[in-house]
């Protein structure tokens, strides 16, 4: 037979070179902790490019406006010169040039803790935001040097056909990925949203101006992909409002680092918090809700809670958040907002502790915009099928009048390609598919006919009768029949904790009876 002609090895990319480095430098450190030590020196050596390219062009406009050789120094250390083009302020002993120059000696670590320390103190949006703890024994110094060589062959403002930001933001989004799918435990993943969902997210809400609000909003993703969708459509950044909220501290600290470094302004709370029991935005009412709060939360209730206002359709149950975020969601609804997020199916049909009967409420309120079915494999950490909902409160007026009264149903469950053999992504080709459907039914301008198999624009009625239940696959006339695709060993954990809750929760009740029952004794 003829000899088969080698395939040219693909050629790898920056992101995927750098990363395969800095993981074999990790030595033994868990991702979790290592994270934070790869991320963190991304953010330094970021902050000194453009610290250092700014000063760059100072000296290019003070020769030109003739300025003395000798008062030059001077000018150059002039805060205000850099803080006033954006640029963070960066002290001598925290530009990577003495970093670098101290990378082979032992108290490397002391020194890189010192560059976070004067960082913070003369930029008061990072305080007490970056990464300390480079001087721990656990760190080896000889790879924590190397590390610093590896981050230093990095040029993030030599402009590419990207954009000079975007090399910083391609590498931190890689490495923020890459660790959602090397962590194992219930974090993994938590703090990133795989890109592709949150991009099918935004072409949908098209945020292209006003407030934009993520209350679980891991490592700021949902804001990243707004921004870069609003510059996408010729607007400025500053044409939407970011406020968000993370309940986990580190991650907290890791949404503002890449905030910061895309400088996208945002107010994420002074500190991290549960946005149930302490909501940092209470009276903030959003044009834009995006989110992907996390799936099937079994211990969020809290006694204080009981007769919250967000609690509009129905007390969600204690054993499951999914309807709690959906109602915290809609409460910070402006008039005319519209939130999109995603859940896990079991939201879809649920009707334990009560869910089925909000859901009827949100359907009968005509709150309830479009469901997306996903295809599996999306997610690093879960097998969980999900669906993104779409709930507005602007179907009341503002043109979409005609589309009351109706929910359109997408089955997107057979797009997708395989990235890995764990790993599903949508193409922009899939993305387009989606949105298109979506905005050409929201638009009402012709262009909008159902697909069968793929999608079904129905009337309340229709969504009666099949007791409100919203999968997409009972609508659009799927050929197959419904399956739960939930792994068993997430449901079976899921339902355990459901009913532990249950137990619970009785117990609560029966302790209460007794003591009343002993009042009236």
């Amino acid at each position: 037979s003829m000899a088969r002609a080698a395939k040219p090895k693909p050629t790898k990319t920056l992101e995927q070179t750098l990363w395969e480095a800095a993981d074999k430098l990790r030595g033994n450190q868990e991702p979790s902790e290592y994270k934070h030590v790869v991320l963190g020196l991304v953010f330094l050596k970021y902050i000194s490019d453009r610290f250092e390219e700014r000063r760059k062009a100072l000296e290019v406009e003070l020769a030109a406006d003739g300025i003395k050789a000798e008062r030059l120094p001077d000018f150059l250390e002039d805060r205000d010169e850099y803080t006033s083009h954006n640029v963070f302020w960066v002290p001598e002993l925290a530009r990577w040039g003495y970093i670098q120059s101290v990378a082979k000696q032992p108290e490397i670590g002391q020194q890189i803790d010192q560059a976070m320390d004067l960082i913070e103190k003369e930029n008061p949006s990072l305080r007490g935001v970056l990464p300390r703890n480079y001087g721990r024994d656990g760190l080896d110094k000889r790879r924590l040097g190397e590390l610093v060589d590896l981050i230093g062959s990095i040029g993030f403002t030599e402009t590419d056909d990207h954009g000079a930001d975007d090399v910083l933001g391609r590498v931190y989004e890689y490495f923020l990925g890459q660790f959602a799918g090397k962590e194992t435990g219930k974090d993994a993943g938590a703090f990133y949203t795989p890109r592709s969902v949150v991009k099918t997210l935004v072409e949908m809400l098209e945020p292209y101006q006003g407030r934009v609000y993520d209350p679980a909003a891991g490592s700021g993703g949902m804001f990243v992909q707004s921004a870069e969708f609003v510059k996408a459509h010729g607007g400025k950044r500053t044409d939407i409002s970011v406020y968000g909220q993370e309940f986990t501290d580190t991650t907290w600290k890791l949404a503002k680092m890449n905030l910061a470094l895309r400088g996208i302004e945002a107010d994420m709370g002074p500190r991290s918090a549960d946005s149930f029991t302490d909501d940092l935005h209470p009276d903030l009412r959003a044009d834009f809700v995006i989110a992907n709060p996390p799936f099937n939360v079994s211990d969020w209730w809290d006694a204080k809670l009981e007769d919250d206002p967000r609690w509009q359709y129905g007390t969600p149950p204690q054993g499951n958040a999914n309807f709690a975020w959906v109602q915290h969601f809609i409460y910070h609804l402006s008039p005319k907002g519209t939130a999109g997020f995603v859940l896990a199916n079991g939201s879809l049909s649920s009707k334990s502790g009560g869910e089925g009967e909000i859901r009827r409420k949100l359907v009968e309120a005509d709150l309830v915009d479009s469901i997306v079915a996903m295809p599996d494999k999306l997610f690093f950490n879960t097998g969980i099928p999900v669906s993104l909902w779409f709930v507005s409160k602007a179907r009341h007026g503002n043109g979409h009048r005609e589309r009351r009264g109706e929910v359109l149903f997408i089955d997107a469950r057979k797009l997708g390609t395989m990235k890995s053999r764990r790993l599903r992504v949508l193409t922009d080709d899939d993305i387009a598919k989606i949105a298109g459907t979506y905005h050409a039914w929201r638009n009402h301008d012709g262009g909008y006919a159902d697909v069968p198999g793929f999608a079904k624009a129905a009337t309340l009625e229709e969504i009666a009768k099949h007791d409100y239940v919203l999968t997409p696959g009972r609508y659009v006339g799927a050929a197959e029949a419904e399956v739960d695709d939930e792994p068993i060993d997430e449901k079976i954990d899921r339902l355990t904790k459901e009913l532990f809750a249950e137990f619970e929760r009785g117990r609560e009740l029966e302790d209460e009876i007794r003591q009343r029952m002993e009042q009236l004794g």
